[in-house]
């Protein structure tokens, strides 16, 4: 009940302050979208989330949008991780056909959907984001919330630009740390950023899109919304995000 009046107060701030705001990014300016494939039940995967949190305040007044899934694959070695999805495992797949591979793995950071590496490796993923902040974007992006309450998110999207293959949305909480108590990593605390709690894909390049929120999210969280668009190559062609 508690829970349920402080949505009711975010919310009613919310509207006052951010309801009819558009958020867009400038045409033909560099982006670069980080997604980092993760998990709290995988020992290898602390050093990852401890750098796309560095990577997240470094870039943080520049057009680099970073992002954080939570696999379920590690959840049955003892801790569930309470953000993973097995969606995003399905979508990690999805990467694998692209690169060619015939295996997942975390920690892995895919860059722009054209690169990826193991996710604590801090000099190739500052190299990488040089490079792909020297192209321009081929579409642009534009975000607005209609409507908002305590199970969803109600947005408008358009991009224009080139042909796009689908356009992914995802709602971000900013920050969380959870102490472990079992599997490879217990007795520690993790601090994880910018964790993805949904994700939809749309085909079509404009329309209206409902984002649900799960059980966890927090009245107290900072949320962002980040759209991005992907060509038939799976590359990130475009990005967008919206404070909430």
């Amino acid at each position: 009940m508690f829970r349920r009046y402080l949505w009711r107060s975010f919310l009613m701030l919310f509207f006052c302050g951010t309801f009819f705001a558009v958020q867009g990014q400038e045409k033909d300016k560099p982006i670069v979208v980080l997604e980092l494939f993760t998990s709290q039940g995988c020992s290898s995967c602390p050093i990852a989330d401890e750098l796309l949190d560095e990577l997240k305040n470094i870039y943080a007044k520049q057009d680099v949008f970073v992002l954080s899934y939570h696999v379920d694959y590690w959840n049955r070695l003892g801790w569930k991780d309470p953000f993973s999805q097995k969606d995003f495992s399905d979508y990690q797949r999805s990467y694998a056909s692209v690169f060619r591979s015939k295996n997942i793995y975390t920690p892995q950071l895919v860059v722009n959907g054209m690169t990826e590496f193991v996710g604590g490796h801090k000099q190739r993923a500052l190299q990488t984001i040089s490079t792909q902040q020297q192209q321009k974007a081929a579409n642009t992006i534009a975000l607005k919330i209609r409507t908002s309450s305590t199970d969803k998110i109600v947005l408008d999207y358009k991009t224009e630009g080139a042909t796009i293959k689908d356009i992914t949305l995802v709602l971000v909480v900013s920050e969380r740390v959870t102490k472990i108590v079992r599997g490879e990593n217990r007795n520690r605390t993790l601090k994880n950023a910018n964790i993805v709690a949904s994700r939809i894909v749309r085909k079509e390049s404009e329309g209206r899109a409902v984002l649900e929120l799960p059980s966890w999210i927090r009245a107290t969280d900072k949320l962002s919304i980040v759209g991005f668009s992907q060509n038939e190559k799976w590359q990130i062609t475009g990005a967008s995000r919206i404070k909430i």
